[in-house]
C-alpha cells in the first residue's frame, strides 16, 4: 500500500476535480442536478478510484481500479464536450480542463502499463 497523495496522477486528477467543481458553479440552475452533477461525479470518481486502488491488495487490484479511473476520465471528457457544445462552457475554460483531463488519461495509461509489466 502506498499513500495515494504522493502519486502524481492523483495530484493532477485532484486539481482537475477542483477545476471541474469551479467551472460548473456558473452552470444554469436547470443543469445543477444534471450535467453539472455528472461532470463533478466523473471527476471525483477518477481521484477516488486511484485512491482506493492504491490501498488494495497488490498491483492487480491497483490496475483494475486504475482502469476504472481511466473510464471515469473518458466519461468526463465526453461530458465536457457536451457542456462545450451546449455553450455551457466557453472555449478557454473547456480547453484548459480538457487539456488537464488528457494529461490525466495519459498518466493513467502509463500507470496501467507499468502495473501490467510488474505483474508478469
Amino acid at each position: 500500500m502506498q499513500d495515494f497523495k504522493n502519486l502524481k496522477v492523483w495530484q493532477k486528477s485532484h486539481r482537475l476535480t477542483l477545476e471541474v467543481y469551479r467551472i460548473t458553479t456558473d452552470f444554469p440552475s436547470r443543469e445543477r442536478f444534471c450535467l453539472a452533477k455528472q461532470l463533478r461525479t466523473s471527476a471525483l470518481s477518477v481521484t477516488s478510484n486511484i485512491a482506493e486502488g492504491s490501498a488494495r491488495d497488490g498491483d492487480v487490484e491497483f490496475r483494475r481500479f486504475s482502469y476504472m479511473a481511466l473510464a471515469s476520465a473518458c466519461e468526463l471528457e465526453c461530458q465536457l464536450l457536451v457542456a462545450r457544445d451546449l455553450s455551457l462552457l466557453k472555449t478557454d475554460p473547456w480547453m484548459r480542463v480538457n487539456a488537464a483531463g488528457e494529461e490525466v488519461r495519459k498518466m493513467l495509461w502509463a500507470l496501467i502499463r507499468r502495473l501490467e509489466t510488474v505483474r508478469r
